[in-house]
């Protein structure tokens, strides 16, 4: 079972979802069909005729529990749910009671079939619901204009059973011959199968690993509008889109189980790659974005989808591609005569409000500088796989981190400069100390340097992204304190090939455990633990997914127990272990 108020129950491949959550940080009293279709819209309003229900959220069905009876709704298919009541009733209304030329929901009966539909203009499709079993109580609103309640009543005295579809223009009469309590075995089966494949070492030691599975394929829709191929939207809440970097977390999580469907979130921004080579912000339904970019952490991604996939078929195309993307850092992104890129503003480092951005905003960093190398590096393995030169990527990648060691490593720290300005300028942003991600390929110094200050962002349920003790951190402050899945992988993995072993280990088990407390939202109170915004982020469930089975797969026992405080930890501590931290994670 799951919270319905934090995880909306949806189906791989639909659009729609019941959630009580219709507008960004906005929950209604019931819950709603929701559909994504051109963006976060509420479609219908369920309420039952007893007011003080339970809902009882698994990955198969959605009841309403009263003691008087129940409700309980199912998925068909991906675009069709059945709802069946017995001993309990239920009132189906259109979420938004004013109709005008422009907005809002008409509701007609169907003369064909006798089907009541609701049209609504902000999804631009019409929702039929189809009585399958008993009569309805009453209705209001058919063929109203204006405002009107509009709304259909299935009764408390008697059991009925209806259809709901999602569809556009017509569609033949609903006739479907599937029992309810196939439908929903028909559902646990599929969900089952998805979380067997990407997560087949789930068990006691995982205990959130087949909600993460969940988040993912109830996340998951089928190509329509921009979208060509299967996507898994960031949430089906309000964060319903495909961002230029959130989407590697996803792949790769995916990977070992459905590589397909891996290789699609891979490729989902690179399908609108535009003529300077530049990926697009996010992709959704009905909207491209341009106006601002990701950071290039596809190399990085990259090598690891194919060290797990093994799948060299799309080699030459993504080469393609990904060389197309460097090339608009390279040629779009340095100041004549510069070595290194530069963001125009924190949303394209992915971190939008970073204290690294409080100075000036167009700066040159040395996390892009890192990621940059780490891609340059993967374009040379792949020219070398193709038979193509290599010595472009190989040379640039060196003379970039060469420039990011020489110009903006203090002895210290790295800092940013202004790309026009030349100001250099420190802050205590955990995205200072990104370049972790080079790993071995840093200087041991270097690398120690960024382990010693990563640890004091180290709070008892992870990274913080600013250090709790900053006079800019903010509890949700989103990149000024919060905990983030992204920064927690990329920073783990860095510190593991740089052989920091220990501290990447207390780093996973802690975010693991964040997630296993609190569940998988879009960020977390560095020291609290609560889960922030919102809180059915995939890239969150598939940073457990990542971390979970990279542990489950090396089998080391655990060694660590995480304390009870929120202080971070003395920059002098190292994570060696004693004989009284012996308790298993």
């Amino acid at each position: 079972m799951f919270s319905i108020q934090d995880i909306p129950f949806s189906y791989r491949g639909s659009w729609l979802n019941i959630s009580p959550v219709v507008a960004k940080h906005t929950h209604a009293d019931d819950l709603h069909l929701i559909s994504h279709q051109t963006g976060l819209h509420p479609v219908l309003r369920f309420t039952p005729s007893v007011a003080d229900t339970a809902v009882i959220a698994t990955p198969a069905q959605l009841t309403w529990r009263h003691e008087t009876g129940r409700v309980e709704l199912a998925y068909e298919s991906p675009d069709t749910i059945r709802l069946r009541g017995d001993g309990l009733g239920m009132r189906i209304a259109a979420a938004a009671p004013a109709l005008t030329p422009f907005s809002g929901t008409y509701l007609y009966r169907d003369p064909v079939d006798g089907s009541h539909v609701f049209t609504a203009y902000e999804t631009g499709r019409r929702y039929r619901l189809t009585v399958l079993r008993g009569e309805p109580a009453g209705s209001a609103g058919v063929q109203a204009l204006g405002a009107a309640d509009r709304h259909l009543t299935l009764p408390a005295g008697q059991p009925w059973e209806v259809a709901i579809e999602e569809y556009e223009t017509a569609r033949r009469p609903y006739a479907s011959t599937v029992p309810f309590h196939e439908i929903v075995n028909a559902a646990a089966a599929a969900f089952t199968a998805f979380a067997d494949a990407v997560a087949p070492w789930r068990g006691p030691r995982t205990p959130a690993a087949e909600l993460a599975a969940y988040v993912l394929w109830s996340a998951t829709v089928a190509p329509a509008g921009f979208l060509a191929r299967p996507a898994v939207l960031m949430s089906k809440h309000w964060m319903d889109k495909v961002w230029s970097w959130d989407h590697c977390f996803n792949a790769l999580a995916l990977a070992a189980g459905q590589p397909e469907l891996a290789w699609d979130q891979f490729q989902l921004p690179f399908d609108h790659q535009d003529p300077s080579g530049a990926l697009p912000d996010s992709v959704t339904h009905s909207e491209v974005l341009y106006n601002y970019v990701k950071p290039p952490i596809h190399g990085w991604a990259l090598r690891r989808l194919l060290d797990a996939t093994a799948d060299r078929s799309r080699l030459a195309e993504t080469y393609e591609r990904l060389a197309a993307w460097t090339g608009f850092w390279l040629e779009s992104r340095r100041v004549p005569g510069h070595d290194l890129p530069h963001y125009q503003h924190g949303n394209d480092s992915g971190w939008d409000n970073a204290t690294t951005f409080d100075g000036d905003r167009v700066i040159e960093t040395a996390d892009l500088a890192a990621f940059l190398v780490l891609q340059l590096r993967c374009l040379a393995d792949l020219a070398n796989e193709l038979g193509e030169p290599t010595a472009r990527w190989a040379q640039t990648a060196d003379r970039i981190q060469a420039a990011m060691l020489g110009q903006l490593w203090n002895g210290e720290r790295f800092t940013a400069r202004g790309a026009e300005t030349g100001q250099p300028r420190a802050s205590t942003s955990l995205l200072d100390l990104m370049p972790i991600v080079l790993g071995a390929d840093l200087p041991g110094h270097v690398a120690d340097a960024l382990a010693r200050r990563i640890e004091t962002h180290l709070t008892a349920h992870g990274l913080a992204t600013e250090p709790v003790d900053s006079p800019h951190y903010a509890a949700d402050g989103y990149w000024r304190g919060p905990i983030w899945a992204p920064s927690t992988v990329l920073i783990e993995d860095g510190l593991r090939r740089a052989g920091h072993t220990d501290l990447a280990d207390e780093i996973s088990h802690r975010f693991r455990t964040l997630c296993e407390k609190s569940g998988f939202a879009e960020n977390f109170d560095a020291e609290t633990g609560a889960g922030l915004r919102d809180r059915a982020y995939t890239w969150t469930a598939s940073s457990y997914l990542i971390l979970a089975a990279a542990h489950e797969l090396r089998g080391s026992p655990a060694r660590w127990t995480t304390s009870a405080s929120t202080t971070p930890p003395s920059p002098t501590r190292r994570w060696q272990g004693s004989p009284e931290t012996t308790s298993p994670r």
